[in-house]
């Protein structure tokens, strides 16, 4: 079923839109703002700041259902909330809230959704991702980390590589090898591991922009027990495939997006320096993109809960190309202070200052660069939206 997109908000949604700009307004701390405006480092703290006043609001999970203590927004009234949120300066709620949580959802056991859902929905307790190892990165279905039964438990051995916010995570949604007498994403199971457990090691791995908020996982003869297993051993590629659909819609950076530009149209108004014609053709172009990501951004929240799209591939193509591709353009805002040196964990100057807008920015353009790696390399993207243009003929 096609869905028809209506350019022209309903009354409810303009009413809605400026209750979430009017709660923004007055809920985010002024120096929060600051931080999320001048690019600076978000700390552990601070994400778990803002996602507890959005929690007690009500809104700390807009893609959940109201009966695991979500929204139940449409998808147009969670575009909406994603705009304001992100034109108002406020940080993005946690990823792993809408991956984990919406599987858990629809495939975990009743015991796992009242065991873990809760504590998610707060921000009680932090997951990570294991996915990537060493050797198998976009080529998933190659991973080597080994789960073998024993009794009652899984003993669990190998490595998982890039894993963001490990250190700070309590637990870790992992893709372990179970079978390897059948085709690789038939023996793949999907586990639930405490990251207390004895045999992990969690080792930073500092990136391009000096943070080391991603980092290297071993596991050595880690124990999880069976019922840590999310749907059925050797099914773990059905989860894996219906988490990743949530990822590439988050990291479509529909509202990420729109605060760049917003941020540069502020510029090129202050300064008349930067309205050369090049440069503002460079920017139409962009925001002509951004528009139609948008668009495309509807239509792949109408689809039903797990469904596979080519579409959702596009979302993370392009969105990902426009984020690192308006980076670049804010640095030239910049000019000189993009090159300066800064420490964004100790501020040398005051971030609730006019002109303090660049002050991370050398290292938030920096670590744009990993939009067109995790959750499946462009160039993997590519290869999912040729095969379906292709098969389509």
């Amino acid at each position: 079923m096609e869905y028809i997109l209506i350019l022209k908000e309903s009354p409810a949604e303009l009413a809605f839109r400026a209750e979430v700009r009017a709660f923004i307004r007055e809920n985010l701390p002024a120096e929060l703002k600051a931080k999320v405006q001048a690019f600076a480092r978000l700390e552990k703290a601070d994400i778990t700041l803002w996602h507890r006043i959005m929690f007690h609001k009500g809104w700390g999970a807009p893609g959940w259902p109201i009966e695991y203590g979500g929204t139940g927004w449409s998808f147009t009234f969670r575009k909406i909330f994603e705009d304001e949120a992100n034109l108002g300066g406020a940080p993005r709620l946690m990823p792993f809230v809408n991956m984990i949580g919406p599987v858990l959802q629809s495939f975990g056991t009743p015991w796992q959704k009242e065991r873990f859902l809760p504590p998610i929905l707060s921000l009680d307790e932090w997951w990570c991702q294991g996915y990537s190892e060493p050797e198998a990165g976009s080529d998933l279905a190659s991973l080597r980390t080994q789960a073998r039964l024993k009794g009652d438990r899984f003993i669990v051995n190998g490595r998982k590589i890039w894993t963001s916010f490990a250190a700070a995570a309590d637990w870790m949604f992992c893709l372990v090898r179970t079978n390897t007498e059948v085709k690789p994403q038939a023996g793949i199971t999907f586990l639930l591991i405490d990251m207390k457990s004895p045999g992990i090691a969690v080792r930073p791995i500092t990136t391009l922009n000096g943070d080391n908020d991603v980092a290297e996982v071993t596991l050595d003869d880690v124990e999880v027990p069976l019922r840590n297993v999310v749907y059925e051993i050797d099914k773990g590629w059905t989860v894996a495939k219906h988490l990743l659909g949530h990822e590439r819609t988050e990291v479509a950076l529909v509202g990420h997006n729109k605060r760049m530009i917003a941020r540069i149209k502020a510029l090129l108004d202050v300064d008349g320096a930067l309205l050369s014609s090049s440069f503002q053709d460079r920017l139409m172009q962009l925001e002509l993109r951004l528009i139609a990501q948008e668009w495309l951004l509807m239509q792949v929240l109408s689809l039903p809960v797990g469904a596979s799209d080519s579409r959702v591939s596009i979302l993370k193509l392009q969105g990902s190309q426009i984020a690192q591709q308006l980076g670049e353009l804010l640095l030239e805002c910049a000019g000189p202070n993009a090159i300066r040196a800064s420490d964004r964990t100790a501020p040398p100057l005051d971030l609730l200052a006019a002109d303090a807008w660049w002050f991370g920015l050398p290292e938030a353009y920096l670590d744009a660069r990993k939009h067109t790696i995790y959750g499946g390399t462009n160039e993997i993207q590519k290869t999912i939206i040729s095969k379906a243009v292709l098969g389509a003929q």
